[in-house]
């Protein structure tokens, strides 16, 4: 069995069960806008704004594409690349890709040109399908693409330079293609977030694919009934690998375009969403939110959402049982996965384990997990090592890269590079990055403990520590702190703050700024140093 077995299924069991959902609010509030100030539309007659297909429509689309690409020469064993913004046309693109045979390679939206043509090149794409935001980029890049053999747009007024997805679709038939796959194939290559340089190509196999909707599922106990509110970004394993759990029972799964928090709740409460996957910071904006009076969620029925989960990144604590005040009768579960072990679940803290946030929790369905030494030895309960995991979703190697596969696959165990230690129940905590902890007078600082403590306090929004250097210690702990809106802080209230910490590792430097992070809520420390770590002063690359 592959993943695009599953999408045929559904299509058959539920062809007429809505299966995607796109909400736009942007579309929405502008057409609300202009009907207020021209009257062109009816207050009713905002529709525009959300678009959906049924399970039927969506396989069928799947396979539209699927045989368009293979008379473009698509073959079993071609990549296909992904540049498109969260859209309705996303999933059946990326299933369309699958049924052909070829790799799907999913693509940060965030990519600047070269880093499009980089990705490209790397991946060894015979093929872009991109969308109306990245028309600029990819026309800037377009004459150094030797592989790329089609380029398609999807949108309105496809360039000059490429075919058109919208005008072409409909032309071919909605026929399964005769296409042999088995489990072991290559299924899709994704790529490493890229904090430290360009990024790595991470390849995955048809199997890895599948392993992650069992996990997922196993993990939240998905139902045809649930629906899942998707926000962050389709090109990542996170988002669309949590949905996979709903996926294989048929469960809807809802796109919001946008990360305001009054979107977040006005669609959960529209859409009966019953689990939502946040990022940190999109956590932290709805309570303030909140807090602030700007969203009054008695005005809201919510009733239908159980399950709020978080992934990503380090949780803060803090924030959980903040979350659990306002939200008291959510589930709640902590992810941990990287791209290499297909997102979602290698480890994950398990609903039934509130009383345990603050780990990350324990080995996920059908994952090993150890905590070892810089020689690969198991350490015991209590020390801090390098977190290793094995099981179904690892990823087969760095495309065309085996020096760094080499240096993060050992014996069938994955490196994550995240330092963690284990407790006596056995639940795993992260500790920091391995290349993030600040070696100060010979003692490890780790930064996330630190953050984690800063963002205690109810004036700090967000915190970020990096090393900087110091020519008696070696390095010293600083703090970049981002103040919630409309509040002031001084450093010398957040040196006070931080007297409850151990003195080594209180931070010595503090800086005032807004904290960088990815589309997946990863904090950006590699830009933090840059703007922070003069040249000459602190061997940025070592840190990198």
């Amino acid at each position: 069995m592959i993943i695009t077995d599953i999408l045929v299924e559904n299509s058959k069991k539920f062809p007429e069960d809505v299966a995607l959902v796109e909400i736009s609010p942007e579309i929405k509030e502008q057409l609300e806008k202009e009907w207020k100030e021209f009257e062109l539309v009816e207050p009713g007659k905002v529709l525009n704004h959300r678009r959906e297909i049924t399970w039927r429509e969506f396989n069928e689309k799947s396979n539209k594409f699927a045989n368009m690409l293979i008379d473009k020469g698509i073959k079993k064993g071609d990549k296909v690349a992904i540049l498109l913004m969260n859209c309705l046309e996303w999933l059946p693109v990326y299933f369309g890709i699958l049924k052909t045979g070829a790799l799907v390679v999913p693509m940060n939206f965030r990519y600047t040109s070269e880093e499009i043509k980089y990705c490209l090149n790397l991946s060894e794409a015979d093929a872009l399908v991109f969308g109306e935001e990245f028309i600029q980029r990819v026309e800037k890049i377009q004459g150094c693409l030797p592989k790329v053999k089609s380029l398609i747009f999807v949108g309105e007024s496809s360039p000059t330079f490429s075919c058109s997805y919208d005008k072409l679709i409909d032309k071919y038939p909605n026929q399964e293609p005769v296409v042999e796959i088995n489990e072991n194939d290559d299924g899709a290559i994704y790529f490493s977030s890229g904090t430290t340089g360009f990024p790595k190509g991470i390849l995955h196999s048809h199997s890895s694919l599948l392993s992650s909707c069992y996990t997922e599922n196993m993990h939240h106990g998905q139902t045809k009934d649930d629906i899942f509110l998707c926000i962050p970004p389709l090109y990542h394993t996170g988002a669309k690998m949590h949905w996979f759990g709903s996926f294989l029972v048929g469960g809807k799964g809802v796109l919001l375009k946008g990360v305001k928090p009054e979107w977040i709740i006005k669609t959960a409460a529209e859409e009966k969403a019953s689990i939502v996957w946040l990022l940190v910071p999109w956590a932290q904006d709805i309570l303030d939110e909140i807090d602030r009076g700007s969203i009054d969620i008695n005005e809201y029925d919510l009733s239908a959402w159980r399950l709020m989960h978080i992934g990503a990144q380090p949780v803060p604590p803090s924030l959980i049982h903040r979350w659990k005040k306002v939200f008291p009768s959510h589930q709640y579960d902590t992810n941990y996965g990287l791209s290499e072990s297909i997102g979602p679940g290698c480890v994950h803290l398990g609903v039934e384990n509130i009383h345990k946030v603050g780990a990350i929790g324990k080995a996920g369905h059908n994952w090993e997990i150890l905590i070892a030494d810089d020689q690969g030895n198991p350490l015991p309960q209590g020390e801090v090592g390098e977190l290793w995991v094995k099981g179904p979703g690892l990823m087969k190697c760095y495309y065309n890269d085996p020096k760094s596969t080499d240096e993060v696959l050992k014996n069938g165990w994955l490196l994550t590079g995240d330092m963690a230690r284990m407790d006596e129940d056995g639940f795993v905590h992260l500790v920091d990055r391995k290349k993030d902890v600040v070696i100060s007078g010979g003692e490890n600082i780790y930064p996330v403990q630190i953050e984690d403590f800063l963002r205690k306090n109810d004036i700090i929004k967000d915190a970020a520590v990096i090393g900087l250097f110091d020519s008696r210690l070696g390095e010293i702990a600083a703090a970049v702190i981002e103040i919630k809106p409309e509040m002031e802080c001084s450093e010398e209230q957040i040196f006070a703050f931080c007297e409850d910490l151990p003195r080594y590792k209180r931070p010595r430097k503090i800086f005032f700024d807004k904290i960088p992070r990815n589309p997946t809520g990863k904090i950006e420390k590699v830009k933090i140093r840059e703007k922070y770590c003069a040249a000459g002063v602190v061997d940025i690359q070592n840190k990198i």
